[in-house]
């Protein structure tokens, strides 16, 4: 015996070990659910963020756009004529009003990454006898290829983008049967047309946006779409895509320009994301019930069986407090161990996930990290919870009379 070892941890070690197989079959159900934990935690967490990196890789977190125009119906002697029939207007193309000094107010607001310029209408390509309905998107290379990596996106040519350059879809491309070097001619609704080069050929993911987005330089789309120096739409990034509808509302609230933000057009996605938050959450809680009721019931039946041997600790002068400690470092360390057990089991289950859970393009499927500060947190929550679920069992044993424990 080490006299230099407490007490409490003393005998708390010796009645784990004398319940063997009670303490085996507990810390097997706590490292179940511990392993249970981590592994739905970071497979939600990554596929999360999984499912946000597709949705904003060809998209801003932000973008304002100039007011519609409305119509209101006429009024007579100061009232509006009864049963009068509005349409809705044709809304013109036209520039958010004093853009540059938007755009300098923007990027003073805080957590505000990236702030791009863009003109954007539609047009008509013609390549021989082939034409395509397309949307010609103007940008400031330096800036927008931050918000989306176009870049990263070619797959024929490069992203270079001169006066006279075109970016153009692989499904654009095939539809007119054009490739890198080919010349299209673009023509705007207003009847101004250009002849451009293509550059580079990308491939955003999507058989839509690769039929019909087109990139050119800023200059270039506004001569082209006849906005003499304006831009249809400022795109913005922030540094918590989470905090990007809050930094929305201030942006309009600075500004005027009504912002909206990927949250409040991908709704439904962001309910979707909000579930499985709240799924997750569920699942930890009720797992973590589970593995408290088991520490309390192998707990108590301790109490019951080691009665007499509590009595006659007491009997000996043991004080109250102690029999209290005991008892809590006995479920302290159940749920150390089955945390640390379950930790390394669901690290396992993690890395067979990244490398049997293979997608046709050789990635896994959901991919997923190991990160320290989910098993540090399992770990304290699991020996908090064994620490919780030993109070109950712990205050009964020491509220035994001596005297009835040791006559059973």
């Amino acid at each position: 015996m080490n006299p230099w070892a407490p007490f409490e941890w003393i005998v708390a070690l010796r009645f784990l070990r004398e319940g063997r197989l009670q303490t085996l079959f507990i810390i097997g159900g706590v490292a179940i659910g511990v392993a249970v934990i981590v592994f739905m935690s970071a497979l939600l967490t990554g596929l999360q963020a999984n499912f946000i990196r597709r949705v904003l890789s060809a998209q801003p977190h932000l973008q304002l756009l100039p007011p519609q125009e409305v119509v209101r119906p006429l009024g007579v002697g100061g009232g509006a004529v009864e049963s009068a029939i509005v349409q809705p207007p044709l809304q013109r193309l036209k520039s958010i009003d004093q853009w540059q000094k938007v755009v300098a107010e923007i990027r003073t607001t805080p957590q505000v990454a990236v702030v791009s310029p863009a003109a954007t209408g539609s047009a008509l390509v013609v390549r021989g006898d082939a034409s395509r309905a397309i949307s010609v998107v103007g940008i400031d290379p330096e800036f927008y290829f931050r918000i989306v990596d176009v870049p990263g996106k070619i797959v024929r040519g490069s992203a270079r983008l001169t006066a006279s350059d075109i970016l153009i879809g692989t499904d654009l491309a095939s539809d007119v049967g054009a490739s890198v070097g080919d010349k299209l001619r673009v023509t705007a609704a207003s009847g101004a047309s250009n002849t451009l080069t293509i550059a580079g050929i990308f491939d955003l993911g999507n058989k839509g946006a690769n039929q019909r987005t087109t990139y050119t330089a800023l200059h270039t789309a506004q001569s082209l779409l006849g906005l003499a120096g304006g831009v249809t739409s400022i795109d913005v990034t922030v540094t918590d895509v989470y905090a990007a509808e809050t930094v929305a509302q201030r942006v309009t609230a600075a500004t005027g320009v009504e912002a909206d933000s990927w949250i409040k057009t991908n709704a439904q996605f962001f309910s979707a994301v909000n579930a499985q938050v709240t799924a997750n959450t569920a699942i930890r809680f009720f797992v973590g019930l589970s593995v408290a009721f088991g520490i309390a019931s192998v707990l108590f039946v301790s109490v019951v069986q080691r009665s007499r041997e509590i009595g006659i600790l007491r009997a000996m002068g043991i004080r109250r407090g102690q029999i209290l400690r005991l008892f809590l470092l006995q479920g302290g360390l159940l749920g150390l161990a089955g945390s640390a057990l379950g930790s390394g089991v669901g690290a396992g289950a993690l890395m067979m996930w990244q490398r049997y859970a293979i997608g046709l393009d050789g990635l896994p499927i959901v991919p997923v990290t190991l990160e320290l500060p989910l098993f540090a947190t399992a770990l304290i929550v699991a020996t908090f919870t064994g620490l919780l679920a030993a109070f109950a069992p712990a205050l009964r044993a020491a509220r035994l009379d001596p005297m009835v424990a040791i006559r059973g």
